[in-house]
């Protein structure tokens, strides 16, 4: 099955891209002649990757998927969450959401988080039924009271996940591939692919 990935983030786009290597034939939204902002308007990370899922299936036609990610901080009640893209306001910017991360957790002696992500695929079959399937991926770990590495993107430099003394900043993209929320996430839904 040909898939389209549903993001204008080329950081994701690597990382799926890296993760699916050559099982399965990936279009991104360029190469489909999609150049619209997809919408995220659904106040939740289930339902935000199933509307941009969605969204594509219905204005092109094509097999795709979508994930939507948060990082959820339990001593901000889960917050950034789905908002973790804008969460210091529009435009995105990842030093700025950073900033304010730190400064909201600035003496709070609980720094437990999760990275979330989910994957919605949404498909034709050959006798014309659409599906929609949605896969989980999630990994514990604590924010850092400093950014550490260059390497990922978003919060991953404040990110240091259980079980290891590296952020995700600092991890190579090979060693996260096996770890991350988006990752697992994937892992379902290539495992459920395979079954397809």
């Amino acid at each position: 099955m040909e898939l389209c990935f549903a993001t204008n983030n080329a950081h994701k786009l690597e990382e799926v891209a890296a993760a699916l290597g050559n099982a399965f034939p990936l279009r991104t939204l360029r190469e489909i002649g999609c150049a619209d902002e997809l919408p995220e308007t659904t106040g939740t990370i289930p339902g935000n990757s199933h509307q941009k899922a969605r969204y594509v299936f219905d204005h092109f036609d094509v097999a795709c998927f979508a994930d939507d990610t948060g990082l959820e901080v339990d001593a901000l009640n889960g917050e950034p969450g789905v908002d973790s893209a804008y969460y210091a306001g529009e435009p995105r910017d990842n030093e700025r959401n950073k900033a304010l991360l730190l400064k909201n957790l600035d003496g709070e002696p609980n720094r437990r988080a999760q990275f979330r992500s989910v994957f919605t695929l949404v498909y034709r079959t050959d006798s014309g039924e659409v599906v929609e399937q949605q896969f989980e991926g999630i990994v514990a770990g604590t924010i850092l009271t400093a950014p550490r590495g260059e390497g990922g993107f978003g919060y991953d430099p404040l990110f240091m996940p259980d079980g290891y003394t590296q952020t995700f900043g600092e991890l190579p993209l090979s060693e996260k591939n096996k770890i991350s929320h988006r990752a697992r996430a994937l892992e379902g839904l290539v495992a459920y692919l395979r079954g397809v």
